[in-house]
């Protein structure tokens, strides 16, 4: 129970570093990701070699967890959740990018792995979380779309919602989705680009990626830190009722031991005096 306590207090201060760095990030990230969709649909196919739509023959599954266990079931979702993606995919080549020491150990034995080529080291990239290592992976993944090997790029992570509840996400990376449909009046804006159509697509779009991804490294973060402050709070309630448990389990036999040693003096005493 002291174990547990002190666990949940560790990942309590830790959630509320991640916690803040998430919440700053995901209004940008996701007003960025319009931004992309947009510019990716106006250049056209095209234009950006990121938007290219082909057919899923080879399909990356990149899963998101946690280097550490004792977080309920942080990891066992991402990964069943991959699992249902490498199903859905089961004409294709799939082969799973694994982020984090949980999904490398069980995806190694079990199906396709293909992050020696793209994070040879699955558990350094949550050893130090920064944008630069993010972008390293992100670029290794845009350079495998862009030369061909993979058609498809699929996320899978856990979205920080609140310390007590994560939800398992997937979201496609690569290519670019186009924008949801709208109305006739939105869908004919003729855009102005400034500066030039090229560079919109040479930066804005790689950098855009990289940040969608490092949005998905942090959500995770955050949302490792709160399933496990909550597993450490739930399993520390146990450990107080089983400490209960086991002090009226003591009292009861301490009690009888004494009422049997009464007896054992009243019986001798009788005895005597007969």
């Amino acid at each position: 129970m002291q174990i547990t306590s002190a666990m949940k207090m560790v990942s309590a201060a830790k959630l509320k570093r991640a916690q803040d760095a998430i919440t700053k990030m995901r209004p940008y990230a996701e007003k960025l990701k319009d931004i992309l969709e947009n510019a990716s649909a106006s250049v056209g196919v095209e234009g950006s070699v990121y938007s290219q739509q082909r057919e899923d023959k080879n399909v990356w599954v990149v899963a998101i967890t946690s280097n550490r266990g004792l977080c309920g079931g942080f990891n066992n979702n991402v990964i069943k959740e991959t699992r249902r993606v490498i199903a859905q995919h089961s004409k294709s080549n799939v082969k799973v990018v694994a982020l984090g020491k949980k999904s490398a150990d069980f995806f190694r034995k079990t199906t396709n792995w293909e992050s020696s080529a793209i994070n040879d080291a699955p558990n350094a990239i949550f050893d130090q979380l920064n944008f630069e290592n993010a972008s390293v992976i992100a670029q290794k993944l845009m350079t495998a779309f862009a030369e061909g090997k993979v058609d498809k790029v699929v996320v899978i992570y856990n979205r920080f919602k609140n310390a007590a509840m994560q939800i398992v996400t997937a979201e496609q990376l690569l290519p670019v989705m186009p924008p949801q449909a709208k109305s006739d009046s939105q869908s004919n804006v003729d855009f102005i680009f400034e500066p030039s159509k090229e560079q919109i697509v040479s930066e804005l779009i790689p950098r855009s990626l990289k940040v969608q991804l490092y949005k998905a490294l942090l959500d995770s973060f955050a949302a490792e830190h709160g399933a496990r402050m909550t597993a450490m709070h739930k399993a520390t309630d146990n450990a107080g009722e089983l400490v209960k448990d086991l002090k009226l389990t003591y009292n009861k036999a301490r009690q009888a031991a004494i009422t049997g040693e009464i007896l054992e003096i009243v019986a001798g005493a009788e005895a005597l005096n007969g």
